[in-house]
């Protein structure tokens, strides 16, 4: 067991700020959100110390209830952070004396060479390093929480540390915003400061900076300071896409944007901010089998998908073409837009429908995984009353609303994925043999391939250079037509799609030396 270092743990609580933040909660003690030193999350060998069981729960509570979480990092880690942020500071107020400009923006990968060192701000390895150790360590705890191995993602992750030759996935962003706001740019995201509404793609990001400045969307839809009363050495953590899609929504988004009043900011000369965004491997799956296999219900939306093609569904949302006459207005209607009958009739932590819908004894309903939350705390989730377990009722009107449009959901989805596949595949299993007459209607084969049968990879443009025109072994199947494989010559597994895959052709001398064998024909 590795020894923790000690903290010294804050001498005052978080402030009330000053800044416009817009409807607040009534009870001010609610706007408050968890601190977590990173030494008591930190993993390591040997049973669960009661330290490490109640940082994980505070920290996954504030991400449940406050959509973020405050990381305390020790001394020496703090001591590298604040280097990192007076550093970035220096350089682009530099780089500003030169003529680039009174903001910027640099973004750190590590294993990539540097062509000039001095182009870029000193400590950037240091940060990526002591950010990256923090972010591993928020994402086991998120896993034990959810009661996963603490190592169930890193299978997403890069090799650690990063073998020879190999830039990282993930990566630092430095930024400096000057002192005024100008044009209402405030909040680091993608490279660009922006005061709209934003979501991470990647799984985890942590943001540290020498002035608070990044409101938070809670649950409720109320919007708080979230980085206020942090120290230029504490990490605000947030949540991203591809985190929520591996755990089927059950850890959600956070939505954040940058604060409206930039008193504090120019108080202080400017801000200047460090964001490391722990992303996924683009040749991994992100795959919820593991979520389910601990007993957590999965909605049918959640599918096996690759973070190449994942990134590219993304990156295709935020281009839709739409009339940007005012972004904080569109983003404000679509935050409170009356709710779907869906997410009324839905369980919001697994996003399963209400069939076990139950009264509870302040009038409220609740079912799933969020009843099982209720019934554990003995507080209502929406008016905070205390509750009697003993007096539950069954709600039979919201269950028998909650069967009907999930059996209306499933027919629509199914009647939608069958067309869509039907026009989209029957070409390439033309080619294949793969679609047979059946009274004169083409019956398409999702799963043309058997386990254990040996396969030739054709890839696509998503499919890794290296495993393309390899041979392998299908192990297993998945959902929709997926295949896992193993590559012979490697040894490799990788999760492909049949329409990467076709069979081995056999040669002409192949069958002259085995006579005595007929080649069965799989088709």
């Amino acid at each position: 067991m590795i020894n923790h270092p000690h903290h010294h743990p804050s001498t005052a609580p978080p402030l009330r700020s000053h800044f416009s933040l817009g409807p607040l909660d009534h009870d001010p003690t609610a706007q408050l959100i968890a601190r977590v030193r990173l030494s008591d999350i930190l993993a390591y060998d040997g049973v669960a110390t009661s330290s490490y069981s109640k940082a994980v729960q505070r920290l996954s509570e504030s991400l449940t209830r406050r959509n973020a979480a405050i990381i305390e990092l020790n001394c020496e880690d703090a001591a590298v952070v604040r280097c990192g942020l007076e550093a970035s500071r220096l350089f682009f107020r530099t780089r500003s004396r030169n003529g680039g400009g009174g903001s910027g923006v640099y973004v750190y990968r590590a294993g990539r060479a540097l062509e000039d060192t001095d182009s870029s701000p000193p400590c950037m390895a240091d940060v990526f390093k002591c950010m990256g150790k923090a972010a591993r360590a928020a994402l086991s705890a998120v896993a034990r929480h959810l009661r996963l191995r603490s190592d169930v993602f890193n299978y997403l992750l890069d090799d650690n540390p990063l073998p020879a030759n190999e830039a990282s996935s993930s990566v630092l962003v430095a930024t400096y915003s000057h002192a005024a706001l100008q044009n209402g740019k405030g909040v680091i995201t993608g490279g660009m400061l922006t005061s709209n509404v934003e979501t991470e793609k990647g799984l985890l990001t942590l943001i540290a900076a020498d002035a608070p400045g990044i409101q938070v969307c809670d649950p409720n839809g109320q919007w708080y300071l979230a980085d206020d009363g942090s120290s230029p050495g504490d990490l605000l953590l947030l949540s991203g896409r591809s985190l929520s899609h591996a755990t089927a929504g059950l850890r959600p988004v956070t939505s954040y944007r940058a604060a409206t009043d930039s008193t504090l900011i120019a108080n202080s000369g400017g801000r200047t901010s460090l964001a490391f965004r722990l992303m996924p491997q683009s040749n991994a799956i992100l795959d919820c089998s593991p979520v389910s296999a601990a007993g957590h219900v999965i909605p049918q939306s959640y599918v096996p998908i690759s973070v190449s093609q994942f990134m590219d569904d993304l990156s295709a949302e935020e281009n839709v073409p739409c009339h940007r006459t005012d972004n904080a207005n569109v983003a404000s209607n679509n935050l409170n837009k009356e709710p779907s009958l869906r997410s009324i009739l839905s369980d919001p932590l697994s996003g399963a429908f209400l069939e076990d819908a139950m009264f509870v004894s302040c009038g409220h309903s609740f079912g799933g995984m969020m009843l099982r939350k209720v019934i554990e705390i003995s507080k209502c989730a929406l008016c905070n009353a205390d509750i009697d377990s003993g007096s539950l009722i069954p709600n039979h009107a919201l269950r028998a609303a909650a069967t009907a449009v999930k059996y209306e959901d499933d027919k629509r989805l199914f009647h939608n994925s069958t067309l869509r596949k039907r026009r989209k595949e029957v070409g390439n299993h033309r080619e294949n043999g793969d679609v047979a007459a059946d009274y004169g209607v083409q019956r398409v084969i999702q799963y043309p391939f058997a386990v254990n049968e040996k396969v030739v990879i054709k890839g696509n443009r998503r499919t890794p250079d290296k495993f393309v025109g390899k041979e392998a072994i299908i192990t297993s199947q998945c959902l929709n037509g997926w295949y896992l494989l193993k590559i012979i010559e490697s040894g490799e597994n990788v999760r492909l799609q049949y329409r990467s895959l076709r069979k081995p052709i056999i040669s002409q001398s192949s069958e002259d030396r085995c006579p005595s064998q007929p080649v069965q024909n799989s088709g």
